[in-house]
C-alpha cells in the first residue's frame, strides 16, 4: 500500500471538505464562526475515520456541455413532472407502465452512476437495477402509450448518457461514445 502525497490528497479531498462544511452549515440553518469551525472539524473527522476511495477514470468537467445537459435536464423535469401529474389526476389514472432494459455505452463507474441518478430523478422513470458488468440499466417507465413510446423513452436514456459523457467524461470516454454512435448509424 502506497501513501499518496499530501498535495494530491488535498486536491482530491478539498472540494469534499468544502461540500461537507456547506452541508453542515445548511443543516444548522445559521451562519456563525462556531458552525463553520465545528463543520470543518466534523468534515475532517469523517474523512479521516471513513476514507473514501478516489474516483478514477480521468473525469473532467466541460462547462458548455454541462450547461446543455442542465438545460435539457430541467426541461425533462418539468415536462415529465407535468405528464406524470396529469396521469395521476386524470380520470382512470395511469393505464400502462413498462419495465425495460437499456444497454449503456459508458464504461466508467462514475458515468454509469450519473446516468442512473439523472434518469431516476426525472418523474416517470425509476432505475430498478444497474448491471455494472453488462452495462445494462433496468427501468420502470410510467406512463407509456405504446411500443413506439417505450422505444422513444429508451432512446432518451441514451441521449442523457451522451450528454453526461460529453459534460463529464474523459477524452477516451467521449471518443468511445462517438465511435459507438458511428457504428449505430447505417451508412448508405
Amino acid at each position: 500500500m502506497s501513501v499518496e502525497p499530501a498535495a494530491t490528497r488535498l486536491r482530491h479531498q478539498g472540494p469534499l471538505v468544502v461540500w461537507l462544511v456547506l452541508v453542515w452549515m445548511l443543516l444548522w440553518g445559521t451562519w456563525s464562526w462556531a458552525n463553520l469551525l465545528s463543520g470543518l472539524l466534523v468534515a475532517l473527522a469523517v474523512l479521516t475515520l471513513l476514507p473514501l476511495p478516489h474516483v478514477v477514470g480521468g473525469t473532467r468537467v466541460r462547462p458548455v456541455p454541462l450547461l446543455a445537459f442542465l438545460g435539457h435536464f430541467v426541461l425533462d423535469l418539468f415536462s415529465s413532472g407535468a405528464e406524470v401529474a396529469w396521469q395521476a389526476l386524470r380520470p382512470g389514472g395511469v393505464r400502462r407502465t413498462a419495465i425495460v432494459r437499456v444497454r449503456l455505452r459508458a464504461d466508467s463507474d462514475l458515468l454509469l452512476t450519473m446516468v442512473a441518478e439523472a434518469t431516476s430523478l426525472v418523474p416517470g422513470s425509476l432505475v430498478l437495477d444497474l448491471d455494472r458488468e453488462q452495462r445494462v440499466m433496468t427501468l420502470h417507465l410510467l406512463p407509456v402509450r405504446d411500443l413506439e413510446d417505450v422505444e422513444r423513452k429508451k432512446a432518451h436514456v441514451l441521449v442523457v448518457e451522451r450528454r453526461l459523457v460529453r459534460a463529464f467524461g474523459s477524452t477516451a470516454d467521449v471518443a468511445a461514445l462517438e465511435a459507438d454512435r458511428r457504428d449505430e448509424v447505417p451508412t448508405s
